[in-house]
C-alpha cells in the first residue's frame, strides 16, 4: 500500500471532513474530472455513470460545501448557468478518496474469492 505523504492527509482531510456526504462529493468531483459543467449537466453525468440521481438540494448543497472547502470553484457566466470546474485541490482530493476507495475493493474483491470463491 502506497504511503501518504503530508499532502495526501491534507487532501483526504477535505474529503474526510464532508462526513456522511463524502459519497456525494466524490461523484459530484469524478464528474467536474471531465470537465466544467452547471448543475443540471452534473446530475446526468452522475448519473450516466453511477446509477445515483442527486435531488437539486442535495446537488446545490454539496457544490457549496465543495466550493466552500476550495475543491471546486464557479466560472463566469453569460446566462443563468453557473457552471464548476474542479480545482488543483480537488483533483488532488479526489484522486487520493478514489485511491482508498480502490484498496479497500481490491481486500473486499479478494477476501470474497478467498472464501467464497466468487470476485
Amino acid at each position: 500500500m502506497a504511503r501518504s505523504t503530508e499532502r495526501d492527509g491534507d487532501a483526504a482531510g477535505a474529503l474526510g471532513a464532508l462526513g456522511r456526504s463524502a459519497g456525494r462529493a466524490v461523484l459530484i468531483l469524478s464528474s467536474l474530472a471531465g470537465g466544467p459543467k452547471h448543475g443540471y449537466a452534473l446530475t446526468r453525468d452522475i448519473e450516466a455513470f453511477s446509477g445515483v440521481r442527486l435531488a437539486p438540494g442535495t446537488l446545490y448543497e454539496a457544490l457549496s460545501r465543495l466550493e466552500g472547502q476550495g475543491l471546486i470553484e464557479a466560472l463566469e457566466s453569460e446566462d443563468r448557468r453557473r457552471p464548476y470546474q474542479l480545482t488543483p485541490a480537488g483533483a488532488e482530493a479526489l484522486r487520493v478518496q478514489l485511491q482508498a476507495q480502490r484498496n479497500v475493493a481490491e481486500v473486499g474483491l479478494r477476501r470474497l474469492a478467498g472464501n467464497w470463491g466468487t470476485a
